[in-house]
């Protein structure tokens, strides 16, 4: 079993990291600036995969090299934390029509607004179940980063 990936695996993360820097580059002006739903949506799913694919890197490297698989453990439960902070921000944010704020609860009940609003609720619960298997509580709200394991 090899310990590393492929040398002709495509690696599209560089792709991604630099389109994240043209987004911002091109549609955050200078200056106050109120996030959108959508694109509080849209950072949403980016980090639910990012997490996804920590997950998959950790799943894989944590038997081969369990320091490594640590601190990719690590990185991957702070990236679910920042996307719950973003779901939270979304939630706090007006609605684009009404300019209305939802209620915190409505979440929890399965219906916040309908779709397609919906769905950054579907995804977010979705993860919360992988996260919920996969990591105690203990590690969700702990505020020490580093692990120390030798």
């Amino acid at each position: 079993m090899s310990r590393t990936a492929s040398p002709t695996t495509q690696d599209f993360v560089p792709f991604a990291t630099a389109a994240l820097d043209f987004h911002r580059a091109l549609n955050i002006p200078g200056g106050p600036l109120v996030t959108t739903r959508v694109e509080l949506d849209a950072l949403h799913a980016h980090l639910v995969a990012l997490h996804g694919l920590l997950d998959a890197h950790t799943g894989r490297t944590g038997p081969l090299v369990p320091v490594e698989g640590d601190q990719l453990r690590t990185a991957r439960t702070r990236i679910w934390q920042a996307a719950d902070h973003v779901h939270a921000a979304y939630h706090a944010a007006p609605r684009q029509d009404s300019g209305e704020l939802p209620e915190p609860e409505a979440c929890k009940a399965g219906l916040p607004e309908g779709a397609p609003e919906l769905t950054i609720c579907q995804r977010h619960q979705r993860t919360a179940h992988l996260v919920r298997r996969r990591t105690t509580p203990a590690d969700l709200h702990t505020p020490f980063t580093g692990l120390v394991r030798r």
